[in-house]
């Protein structure tokens, strides 16, 4: 598409929420552009989460090099900061060979970790078992409270249930000193890119959401779990699918309460990941049920490389706002 030298062309990424068939959108770029897929799904990183997580297969995969799949076992913790090294190195390799990189995944934090400029805010093992202590002994609600007080930016945006997203913000305000809010990076990119999102509307997303749960208990998501089960841990244990089932082999919920419940959960994960993407003006959103959605994405790619893409607001709209 270009005489550019490969090192120099934008990085490529298709993002948006789960469903709506980035996977498969990002293999047909990447067998276009001479490209190499680098996941950016936080569950997709971990060995043996298959069905659930709708990892590409072999053969889905068309013969495309795919990084950032199957690098963790599932009782290990994903960190943000150890993907952010690694996924960069994988970039820059697929770059010094000639190829394309195609980022692909709707874990909004790892994308930016990935591809903006983003200095990550430290750690403290310490005061992050002080609160996740506390998050057990009081509940989640009442350091949610304590958030809102400290940072009612972050407050609002993070739900009250959410121990992990909790705990980490409030464990970022005591180390620095500064908001949770303060630390995020800033909407630059790292090297330059183009973001490919893919919407549909609510009615189609949600039919889409049940059909994946279907396919994914025909093609047998319990049986998955239930090898898993015995080390998973409590990253992995958190994931859509994976919570209700290990609920299902526990005896606290019956195979037809897990299964709507992982819709439910499902539906309820995509409007999250839209509203994270479509906070983000440099996203180009389109119809992820465009039965010209290759060419379109294409052509996006084509003006990128070209320097003459527009803002983005100015041609695409969110189909689910």
């Amino acid at each position: 598409m270009s005489e550019v030298p490969a090192a120099r062309l934008p990085v490529v990424a298709v993002v948006g929420p789960t469903a709506t068939g980035k996977s498969e959108l990002g293999v047909a770029l990447a067998l276009a552009l001479g490209g190499e897929v680098v996941n950016a799904d936080a569950m997709q990183l971990y060995r043996g989460m298959d069905i659930g997580t709708a990892k590409v297969t072999a053969a889905e995969r068309c013969g495309v090099t795919h990084h950032q799949l199957d690098v963790l076992e599932v009782e290990q913790d994903a960190s943000v900061a150890a993907y952010q090294r690694d996924a960069r190195a994988d970039l820059a390799a697929a770059r010094a060979r000639g190829a394309r990189p195609v980022v692909v995944g709707g874990s909004g934090l790892y994308v930016r970790a990935l591809m903006d400029r983003m200095e990550l805010a430290p750690v403290d093992p310490r005061v992050r078992a002080d609160l996740e202590a506390r998050a057990q002994t009081l509940g989640p609600g009442l350091l949610h409270d304590e958030l809102a007080r400290l940072d009612p930016a972050a407050a609002a945006t993070i739900g009250r249930a959410n121990t992990r997203r909790i705990v980490r913000a409030l464990e970022v305000i005591e180390i620095t000193g500064r908001s949770w809010t303060a630390v995020l990076p800033e909407q630059e990119y790292a090297t330059p890119a183009v973001q490919i999102g893919l919407d549909c509307a609510r009615e189609v997303l949600d039919a889409r959401v049940e059909a994946r749960v279907d396919r994914m208990w025909r093609r047998g998501l319990v049986e998955e779990v239930a090898g898993l089960a015995p080390r998973i841990g409590r990253t992995a244990a958190r994931a859509v699918g994976y919570a209700q089932v290990l609920a299902l082999l526990q005896g606290d919920l019956t195979p037809q309460a897990a299964r709507e419940s992982t819709v439910v959960g499902t539906r309820r994960l995509a409007r999250k990941q839209m509203g994270w993407f479509g906070r983000d003006p440099r996203v180009h959103w389109l119809d992820a049920a465009d039965p010209e959605l290759l060419d379109r994405a294409l052509r996006l790619v084509a003006d990128a490389d070209a320097g003459r893409l527009v803002d983005p607001g100015a041609h695409s709209r969110r189909l689910g706002s």
